[in-house]
């Protein structure tokens, strides 16, 4: 009985933890003399995630310690997204 208690409550606790879905933007960048330009890929806190404008401070934060300069939010995706975008960003996929 008290196993079963155990269970029940180790499932309650497991179950009341919301999961967090995993979430990515895409977006360009550019970066002054010389004048270079990157598209990326970063993955992003759940609180970035509720739209482009969340997304565009943090990725705009992150990336502007290198001395980049965000220039838009292509889309904010899960990971299916992921695959698809890998090869295009490149060194910039994940890098920030």
């Amino acid at each position: 009985m008290m196993k079963h208690i155990l269970l029940s409550l180790g499932l309650v606790a497991a179950l009341a933890v919301p999961a967090q879905a995993e979430c990515y933007a895409d977006y360009k960048a550019k970066r002054d003399n010389p004048l270079k330009l990157h598209y990326g890929v970063i993955e992003l806190p759940d609180t970035a995630c509720g739209s482009r404008q969340a997304a565009a401070s943090q990725i705009a934060q992150r990336i502007g310690r290198d001395g980049w300069t965000l220039l838009n939010v292509l889309g904010l995706f899960d990971s299916n997204g992921l695959d698809q975008r890998k090869e295009s960003a490149g060194a910039y996929f994940l890098r920030y």
